[in-house]
């Protein structure tokens, strides 16, 4: 009757009470697989995350150094390695949870089309597999159609979609366990470790957010809105949904103090390799990798947000938000703009700024003085309404972000 007791209270999650003994204990070691508290496909799939972080950043810097010369170019392998790593790991955890024997894993995980696993696994394990297709889907649209590095092109869009679904299962996979290890002592999870997973994960996807968003946040557009109504449409909601999900005092900011270590990084290290073009025109001679633009200064509004939602305002959601978005766009324009002054100036031209670094096809004559003077800048009550649409957006990002990491939060498979 003993062992009889024991599977009911297994199958309740009431194990708090009873000894972690016998084949109860070989059960939950076998099921977590833990490295250092963490689950070891936890540990691929924040992997696979920098692999495609990593990979699309250096795919850029490729595309403007040397080009589009091979289906099997390193950048591209970086890119195709992080969905190896989501489909394989995810594959298994499906595998293992569905036609295994392991009630602990069953317990915490969904069923769809006849299989079992947490929710996340599902989505990155379907991720994984559409980077690999988009893959060969874009190797063949090259071969068919001729060299392109549009980001409109179906290969393209379809390679973006099942990026995000990677990342966004990965996400959904950590903190699930997570949310496992702060209710649930006897399961040896290290909620600390997984806190700092999740919040390396949300930078990662934020950083990717921002990739997306570099056509408008070039250095030469940062006095016109369309750079600030982009982040505030893309960003916010990341901001706050991690924020949300952690319940980290500092999660914004350490998100954005990862996001600009890593371009940083990137500028530093890139020039440091030898990188000739390989594909004509030739407008600019190219001795190097070209590295990604430095960084915007939203380390600033996020050391903000993280303080305005530490006093714990007494005030309704919808007017937090409003708030909370005001504030991240304020102060974003505050910095960024004067910054800006410095970015397109001859004291930029150094190798910490590196504003100087040019793609081989970046020009179509000699770089000249009005290369670096601001597109299309914008003045007075037409940018003031423009950047009140950008306060919009970011209000709306917070809202939604905060009502979707108050979901989240109960996710537990």
């Amino acid at each position: 009757m003993a062992s009889y007791r024991r599977r009911d209270l297994w199958e309740t999650g009431d194990m708090a009470t009873l000894p972690m003994t016998g084949d109860i204990a070989e059960r939950v070691d076998r099921g977590e697989s833990l490295w250092f508290g963490v689950p070891w496909f936890v540990w691929a799939s924040t992997a696979s995350i920098v692999c495609a972080v990593l990979g699309l950043h250096f795919d850029v810097a490729w595309h403007r150094s040397i080009g589009r010369d091979s289906f099997w170019n390193p950048a591209h392998m970086v890119l195709y390695s992080s969905g190896v790593l989501s489909a394989i790991a995810c594959g298994y955890l499906i595998f293992a949870t569905t036609f295994g024997h392991d009630r602990e894993m069953q317990r915490h995980s969904v069923r769809i089309w006849g299989l079992r696993a947490p929710l996340g696994a599902f989505v990155a394990a379907w991720g994984g597999l559409g980077v690999l297709y988009d893959a060969i889907f874009d190797n063949w649209w090259h071969n068919a159609y001729g060299l392109d590095v549009r980001f409109t092109s179906p290969p393209h869009l379809l390679f973006s979609l099942s990026l995000w679904f990677e990342l966004l299962g990965g996400l959904l996979l950590a903190i699930s366990y997570m949310n496992r290890a702060r209710t649930e002592p006897s399961s040896k999870l290290n909620a600390k470790r997984l806190q700092g997973l999740v919040l390396a994960m949300g930078a990662l996807m934020a950083t990717a957010q921002l990739f997306a968003c570099t056509s408008y946040t070039w250095d030469t557009k940062l006095h016109s809105a369309k750079g600030y109504i982009a982040v505030g449409i893309f960003l916010p909601i990341a901001l706050a949904l991690i924020a949300r999900v952690t319940e980290h005092r500092w999660a914004c900011t350490i998100m954005m103090a990862i996001y600009s270590a890593l371009l940083i990084a990137l500028i530093l290290i890139l020039p440091l390799f030898p990188a000739t073009p390989r594909l004509g025109p030739i407008y600019v001679p190219v001795t190097h990798f070209i590295p990604s633009r430095f960084p915007l200064l939203l380390i600033v509004p996020a050391v903000a947000l993280d303080l305005l939602w530490q006093r714990r305002l007494k005030m309704g959601k919808i007017a937090m938000a409003i708030v909370s978005g005001f504030v991240f766009v304020a102060l974003f324009v505050a910095v960024q703009w004067p910054f800006a002054n410095f970015l397109v100036s001859e004291a930029s031209a150094n190798w910490f700024f590196g504003t100087r670094y040019l793609g081989f096809d970046d020009l179509s004559s000699p770089p000249g003085p009005g290369l670096w003077q601001f597109q299309q800048p914008e003045h007075g009550v037409h940018l003031i309404a423009k950047l009140a649409l950008a306060v919009a957006f970011a209000a709306i990002g917070m809202y939604a972000g905060t009502a979707a990491g108050q979901r989240i939060r109960a996710i537990k498979r």
